[in-house]
């Protein structure tokens, strides 16, 4: 059973749209979504559709998520008919003004969230993600940095309507004078639509200065932490890695939380090691051991595949005879809460004085300028 491949989400025109005050564009090409959903939808009707099962629940979803989307942007035009209706009658009704004002922020707000999907043409941007967190120079500040971090991807993460899970935490000692405990890593599972696309520019080391609150002195305290996303493979990706029995080590363990609480009696958490590259990974977070070695399969699978791409680039660059840099000295973001407040990403220059705000998970800023400043390049 074959079909024709496409690149979905990519804008074969752009409308501009102006009236008034109203300057917006959008990059919605419907005709392609619904040329495509006829073609799904002739495939889903044959006899032998679902003799392929893998294949036919591919195809299925793909077609559930073409309606949404198409959905989604009649009821964009809709909406934008209204709004011309509404500024129409506010020429006449001053009264209609702060409500015309409203819905125009409104809508401005959703077109803006469903222009961003245009820019998600990578293989991999629609899947799911899989986020790690290392703690890196900075001692107890570092592993508290990385319990900060993480808290502020499960909130971006539940902002956009993805679902979470913590499938690995390594924490450290406690300190400070509350006795909190820090990450020294951790893996977490995300899923939902787009997961790996919003978040794979995340990607890099993550710097934090603020007064240490592990210091007596109240000394100020710079802290680093290395953030890492891997998409969640489809199965043709997986084919193309190859784990011979020979190669893996498995070691098993009793999972436990912070400060060694919640010790299960079973040794159900699993760790996996490639030996012949070193790549270790480990799963806790499912009471039976065979569920932590399925994920601790696919973590470490879509750890193989990057290895295998990153290999291929590097030696790439040798040939051009282009420098490479250390992926730990790649920064894309400082975090400073003392002696002043600021956000800022290295790489696009965008920046905030809330901090809070960001650390709560308001993300959305910083990954949308890295987004489009990738695809212009």
């Amino acid at each position: 059973m074959e079909i024709q491949p496409w690149q979905e989400n990519i804008a074969s025109e752009r409308q501009i749209w102006e009236k008034g005050s109203i300057n917006w564009w959008t990059v919605f090409d419907i005709e392609t979504k619904e040329r495509q959903l006829r073609a799904l939808e002739k495939e889903s009707g044959k006899e032998n559709f679902w003799q392929d099962k893998e294949m036919a629940a591919g195809i299925t979803q793909k077609i559930s998520e073409i309606k949404s989307d198409i959905e989604k942007i009649e009821n964009l035009k809709k909406e934008i008919k209204d709004l011309e209706e509404l500024e129409g009658l506010a020429k006449t009704d001053e009264s209609l003004e702060d409500e015309l004002e409203s819905k125009k922020q409104e809508l401005e707000g959703k077109i803006r969230k469903e222009e961003i999907k245009t820019f998600f043409s990578g293989r991999h941007d629609k899947n799911n993600a899989i986020l790690e967190i290392f703690s890196g120079a900075g001692g107890a500040d570092a592993q508290d940095w990385a319990t900060i971090l993480l808290r502020m991807y499960q909130r971006y993460c539940s902002s956009k309507g993805f679902e979470t899970k913590i499938l690995h935490q390594s924490y450290g000692e406690a300190g400070g004078p509350e006795g909190r405990i820090g990450t020294k890593s951790a893996i977490m599972e995300i899923k939902g639509r787009y997961a790996y696309g919003y978040l794979k520019k995340e990607n890099g080391v993550h710097r934090l200065v603020r007064i240490s609150p592990f210091n007596a002195n109240k000394l100020r305290h710079t802290a680093f932490a290395l953030v890492e996303i891997l998409p969640e493979l489809e199965k043709e990706d997986e084919k193309e890695i190859e784990i011979k029995p020979e190669e893996l080590k498995i070691e098993t363990f009793k999972s436990s939380g912070p400060g060694g609480q919640y010790v299960n009696k079973r040794e159900s958490a699993i760790r996996l090691i490639h030996l012949p590259t070193g790549i270790a990974v480990s799963s806790q977070s499912e009471r039976l051991q065979g569920s932590n070695r399925e994920n601790a399969m696919r973590i470490l699978k879509a750890k193989l595949f990057k290895f295998k791409k990153e290999k291929q680039e590097k030696e790439l660059k040798e040939i051009r005879g282009d420098r490479q840099s250390a992926s730990w000295g790649n920064q894309i973001r400082s975090y400073v809460l003392h002696p002043y407040k600021m956000v800022k990403d290295l790489r696009t220059g965008i920046e905030t004085s809330d901090t809070n705000k960001v650390l709560d998970g308001g993300l959305d800023e910083f990954i949308e300028a890295e987004i489009k400043l990738q695809n212009e390049k």
